[in-house]
């Protein structure tokens, strides 16, 4: 795998991230200006009530209860206008921050459906998973204990350096040189701690990939016996994120103490400085006591701010995952060819997938001047090389052609190239040589869209989606109706074996069919593909997970499914080719043999020998 998901060691382009988060902010713009007004009243409603800390003083010391009284009720009004705002503003953000989350959660599931196949054969789907959860969640947090803190520290810094000036110019130059040093150290804990956090998010991504791959292959584990190697595995990964996670942690956490213990420094040498000009009477006692307390707050904010980096270092880190996701390139559609209906009267119709009466009858191919092919389900391969990676040919100068309504088979052993000859007509993938024509259209011409909804297909790995097991044949064609789905079960022989079942075409399907046996879903599968009835059919080992006696009723239902339709079988059981138009034999990417059952039988070479047990598929 060349992609685990991880994050790079830092942030590639700081810049890049930081407008592309700021974009999504963007979106709920008016809820965070709400948030900054009702932080900067929070603050502000802080910092005056600080402030009032100097004339109460001096009401005191000069005897003026009524002037105390007054001071003081001014004061608890300032306080109780900062808790309102305070309230405020934290509710506002809660929204603010779940609607950019689930605009980025929404983004970034949009565009993985747009990637090619090939983004998903080097990405684990515990990776994919990682970006949807911990990546996105550490955005979440951010943004939540984030935001408003950051525009808080940020009133408060201000506010607090602007009023020991106006309270004493001299004990302010002490409190700066203080928080000067804050700073710093900072600065410098924070880039070593960056790193490390970095790495962190890169060994959970991949802790979290090997667990769910694990976690899915559970049968396969206790078949062998590899509970403890697993184990092992899961340690050494775990390791590596308690290490990460431990030296990332342990910069960060050097951040709150230093500044603290700096920040009492720099309070005591104030406190004897300012004690020393008031006795001298160069301040008063009340602007004395109002110092004390901004510079205790003075520090606050630096914390606040330190913290903050620790947030943001994690969601820059998860940010940036998610950001490379959503800008890898998406899947490449030149076709201009589309796919539309035509009723009887010929008149073309919307290009919807609906239920075709009778294989390829009433569609057809519109090209961009407005000319049209009538679909038929020709498929041709003329002298197509392909390998998925540079420098691998799975496939090599192949040539064959399938008539509409011709079932033609393909067997091999495992590598041959019999599924890749599938990918192909449904680009999955596209050539690196030759060319593929359906209906004398080159694929690549033809948009995706509409030449995917012209097949069906039936794979060996069947996959249900969580919902009853009608929603699930209703896949292959969504606005099929109820009897529709019915019909389709019936002639994938599944009808009999869902109405046994307690609630029928309702039973909820879950975890990927886990309550239902590999040939029931395989069945399910079959009827899915049976509902859209396409004029192509693609079969991949679509009978590999049922019984001798299963896979005979569903070949009789798949013959009337097949009948006028031009049909693409991969099988393992050569019993289920024998009547194929014509069956290719593929080795290393090339076609050896191609011919009838009878033609291939007579010339005694590879497929003879397979079905006389001479040699083996592998």
């Amino acid at each position: 795998m060349s992609n685990r998901g991880g994050a790079p060691a830092g942030p590639k382009d700081l810049r890049h991230t930081l407008r592309r988060f700021i974009a999504y902010l963007g979106h709920a713009r008016w809820q965070l200006l709400a948030v900054a007004v009702l932080v900067c009243a929070a603050g502000g409603a802080n910092l005056a009530g600080t402030y009032m800390i100097k004339p109460v003083v001096d009401a005191v010391g000069a005897g003026d209860w009524t002037r105390f009284a007054h001071l003081v009720a001014l004061t608890a009004a300032i306080y109780a206008t900062g808790v309102v705002a305070s309230v405020g503003y934290t509710q506002t953000m809660v929204r603010a921050a779940q609607r950019v989350v689930s605009d980025i959660r929404r983004d970034l599931l949009g565009h993985i459906e747009t990637l090619p196949l090939s983004w998903f054969d080097r990405t684990r789907n515990g990776d994919v998973m990682s970006y949807f959860t911990n990546d996105v969640d550490t955005i979440s947090e951010a943004l939540n204990n984030g935001f408003a803190n950051m525009v808080q520290a940020a009133v408060q810094t201000v506010g607090t350096i602007v009023l020991l000036v106006a309270l004493d110019w001299r004990l302010t130059l002490i409190t700066l040189a203080c928080d000067a040093i804050i700073v710093l150290y900072a600065r410098f804990s924070g880039r070593r701690s960056k790193r490390l956090f970095s790495q962190q998010q890169r060994t959970l991504g991949a802790l979290d990939g090997y667990v769910e791959e694990m976690i899915a292959g559970q049968k396969v584990v206790k078949v062998f016996g590899h509970e403890a190697e697993n184990l092992k595995g899961f340690k050494a990964l775990n390791e590596a994120l308690r290490t990460s996670g431990t030296g990332a942690q342990a910069y960060a956490s050097t951040m709150v103490p230093v500044t603290v213990a700096i920040s009492y420094t720099n309070y005591a040498v104030v406190a004897v400085v300012g004690a020393s000009l008031a006795i001298a009477g160069h301040m008063s006692v009340g602007s004395l006591a109002s110092y004390l307390v901004f510079v205790r707050q003075a520090a606050m904010p630096i914390n606040q701010l330190t913290q903050l980096g620790n947030f943001m270092l994690t969601a820059l880190a998860g940010a940036e995952r998610v950001f490379s996701v959503m800008e890898e390139p998406a899947e490449v559609d030149e076709g201009t060819i589309t796919l539309e209906r035509v009723d009887a009267a010929g008149d073309a119709k919307d290009d919807e997938r609906h239920r075709m009466a009778a294989g390829a009858a009433g569609w057809q191919w519109r090209r961009e001047d407005g000319s049209t092919v009538p679909l038929a389900g020709d498929v041709r391969f003329g002298n197509v090389t392909f390998g998925y990676e540079e420098g691998q040919t799975v496939l090599a100068n192949l040539t064959l052609f399938a008539k509409p309504g011709q079932k033609i088979a393909f067997v091999g052993s495992t590598g041959a190239g019999k599924t890749t000859i599938t990918n192909l007509i449904n680009r999955f993938y596209d050539v690196r040589g030759g060319e593929i024509t359906y209906d004398g259209l080159d694929v690549r011409d033809i948009k995706k869209s509409s030449l995917r909804s012209s097949l069906g297909i039936v794979l060996q790995d069947t996959h249900l989606f969580r919902g009853s097991i009608a929603d699930n044949i209703r896949f292959g064609r969504l606005n099929a109706t109820d009897e529709e789905v019915r019909h389709a079960a019936r002639v994938a022989n599944a009808d009999s074996f869902i109405s046994r079942l307690p609630q029928g075409y309702d039973t909820l399907v879950t975890a990927d069919g886990a309550n239902l046996s590999q040939g029931q879903r395989q069945l399910i599968a079959i009827a899915r593909a049976a509902v859209s009835n396409p004029p192509v059919l693609i079969l991949d080992e679509a009978t590999s997970s049922v019984d001798t006696r299963t896979e005979a009723l569903i070949a009789r239902g798949m013959d009337a499914l097949m009948r006028g339709r031009t049909v693409f079988v991969i099988a393992h059981r050569l019993s289920t080719v024998r009547n194929a138009n014509a069956i290719m034999v593929l080795e290393h990417g090339r076609i050896v043999e191609r011919g009838t059952h009878d033609e291939l039988l007579a010339q005694h070479g590879e497929y003879w020998q397979l079905w006389t047990g001479a040699r083996e598929l592998e």
